[in-house]
């Protein structure tokens, strides 16, 4: 019998509400997407070169690497032998609090400066975080403690990325994020936005990086997690979250992910 391939990706038991916790080992190619959760690991080995809102950047084995919730980005190994990383996501509501508290109560939000940073104190902070989050028994109070120091350092205020977003573009957005299910028309959302359909697919796609379609497909995605996360069977969510059918939803989901929905529900 040959013996098993290790699994790429892991979703490891994480004890504290709000925080997902993955080890990776993969040569796939990430295309565009987003998460709903910001994200801080480290990369264990290899290297990578990904899309961030600064452009393009590379991370070698030892950097911290980050992404902020909505941020579209893609990965792609630099080389043949494929990288491996450590990731832990937030949910935006746990990093408001950690914020609030950071900045004794003038700030509620934030966002990761920089995608990659090479600096061994805030790797050694991000790796100490990660091995407490997935440790048995699990200390909270130190958990805490970790992630208010952590956070501290590598997290500064949002600047004026919001106001820089035309207007007709932020509805149209608002309008996929509503209700990502719903079935639309680039001539929906053109209406709707008062340009044409041609004006707001270039306008969509500058502003955050990605076509209204895809953005629509990566929101389904997640809507799909949501309800993976529920218990909901796999027919039911592919249903549920505006895919043709569950083949449709596992494609867009190992493409998106690495791990199928199957494999992801058996996690939970």
């Amino acid at each position: 019998m040959p013996a098993s391939r290790p699994k790429q990706f892991t979703l490891l038991p994480c004890h504290l509400p709000g925080v997902e916790a993955v080890r990776a080992q993969s040569r796939h190619r990430f295309g565009r997407h987003m998460h709903e959760q910001f994200g801080i690991g480290v990369l264990v080995q290899g290297a990578q070169k990904s899309l961030s809102r600064l452009g393009m950047v590379e991370a070698m084995a030892g950097d911290t690497i980050t992404v902020n919730p909505g941020e579209i980005h893609d990965g792609t190994p630099i080389g043949d032998s494929g990288r491996s990383w450590q990731m832990l996501y937030f949910e935006p509501a746990l990093i408001a609090s950690l914020m609030t508290d950071i900045s004794e109560g003038k700030m509620a939000q934030a966002e990761f400066r920089l995608p990659v940073m090479r600096d061994a104190h805030i790797r050694k902070a991000t790796q100490e975080l990660f091995a407490t989050m997935t440790a048995t028994p699990h200390v909270a109070m130190l958990a805490e403690e970790q992630m208010l120091l952590l956070f501290a350092s590598v997290m500064q205020q949002p600047a004026v990325l919001g106001q820089t977003t035309p207007t007709a573009i932020h509805h149209a957005r608002s309008r996929i994020d509503d209700d990502p299910t719903a079935i639309l028309s680039l001539q929906d959302l053109a209406q709707q936005s008062g340009m044409s359909r041609f004006q707001l697919l270039r306008a969509f796609a500058k502003v955050t990086g990605m076509t209204p379609h895809a953005y629509l497909l990566q929101r389904r995605l997640h809507h799909a997690r949501r309800l993976i996360d529920a218990g909901i069977p796999l027919v039911q969510v592919a249903m549920d979250s505006g895919f043709a059918d569950q083949s449709h939803l596992t494609r867009l989901f190992v493409r998106n992910f690495g791990i199928s929905p199957g494999a992801y529900s058996t996690k939970r």
